[in-house]
């Protein structure tokens, strides 16, 4: 079955987030690469890496049967890639020592899912980054998609700081834990005012599904300095309505093929897709390579078939390098697709009003 009707059965946020992994795979897997996709358990993806007509997939997922499943998907397909599976933790197990043929090969890592899962402790998202580096060939990039924590967060302190407005007669030290849209609601385990570096945990839970999902923020800064402790570079982080909005040329025709429904006219994002969207964001890093100068952009897709006269691609050229203190650590971002600027929040790409240095 098609990825396309697939998405005819899906919710729109789940079509909107299927739309999101395509387009990653569609700018970063070229002809011939190494693909290892961390979690991939499901299968879901299987006939995006066909099309992008890779050489090699590493699959590698905690689940037993998420390993099954993806491994049917591969033999069900036209096999035009060859596909090894591992049944291992990326955050808990040194994969270096299980995949000592396949360190150092993959042009790309993705976590396409469950990066999140991986910030319940500090040590958890330690292995995962280190198991990355050790994955990529020099100059490889390692990307996914996650909830955007920052764009999460700021929800929070606006319920916190409206509840402290209006409450003054009401019961004291007691701070709103749910956020709630059209489109989904978060409810926060802990109640609290300040972000943890590691474990804040809240439910989420889509309209129309049955079930929420348990995740934990993302705390941007530490993700950047981890990855450099791991020798990762930061590229960008970018909510996916600003990295759409940068590539609505090229990428309007992809999701009108996954959601007509969602799109304007003009091939903008409707309120309740834009909603939707923002609460994820990209993110890519790179293994340096030290016998080539570092690429001064991300790539871009090639051969746009969407087009229209009053669009065009924002895409971020000339704009200056930047340098930020995290921890007591410097980090550099290449120029990219988007980047956390001073116009946007502390903890990553959310809002500009956004600012906690509390949390660092």
């Amino acid at each position: 079955m098609s990825s396309q009707m697939v998405a005819k059965s899906e919710s729109s946020h789940q079509r909107l987030y299927d739309f999101a992994k395509m387009a990653l795979i569609k700018i970063f897997a070229h002809p011939y690469a190494t693909v290892c996709e961390l979690y991939c358990g499901g299968g879901a993806d299987a006939d995006k890496y066909l099309d992008a007509q890779i050489a090699h997939y590493i699959g590698i997922d905690v689940s037993s049967s998420g390993i099954d499943q993806i491994r049917q998907a591969w033999e069900s397909n036209r096999k035009s890639y060859t596909a090894d599976f591992f049944h291992l933790d990326p955050s808990a197990d040194n994969i270096e020592t299980h995949l000592e043929e396949k360190t150092n090969t993959a042009d790309f890592v993705c976590c396409l899912q469950h990066l999140q899962l991986c910030f319940e402790t500090e040590e958890k998202a330690r292995r995962l980054l280190q198991n990355v580096s050790s994955l990529l060939k020099p100059g490889g990039y390692f990307l996914g998609i996650t909830p955007d924590s920052s764009t999460i967060w700021a929800k929070y302190q606006k319920n916190v700081e409206s509840y402290h407005n209006k409450s003054s007669s009401m019961k004291p030290n007691i701070v709103p834990n749910c956020i709630r849209t059209e489109n989904y609601m978060i409810t926060f385990e802990v109640e609290e005012e300040k972000f943890p570096l590691f474990g804040k945990k809240y439910q989420l839970k889509f309209v129309n599904d049955v079930s929420a999902e348990t995740h934990c923020l993302v705390h941007f800064p530490s993700l950047i300095r981890l990855a450099r402790e791991a020798g990762l570079e930061y590229v960008e982080i970018q909510n996916l309505t600003e990295f759409y909005d940068d590539n609505r040329a090229q990428l309007a025709g992809l999701l009108t093929n996954y959601a007509p429904n969602l799109l304007d006219t003009r091939g903008r994002l409707l309120p309740r897709s834009y909603d939707a969207l923002g609460l994820y964001t990209t993110f890519i890093f790179q293994k340096p390579d030290p016998e080539i100068v570092p690429p001064i952009a991300t790539p871009l897709l090639q051969d746009a078939t969407y087009n229209h006269d009053d669009m065009t691609n924002d895409y971020h050229e000339g704009t200056s390098w930047w340098d930020d203190e995290i921890n007591g650590h410097v980090v550099e971002s290449s120029i990219g697709l988007g980047k956390i600027s001073e116009q946007k929040g502390i903890l990553g790409p959310g809002p500009a009003e956004l600012r906690f240095p509390e949390a660092l």
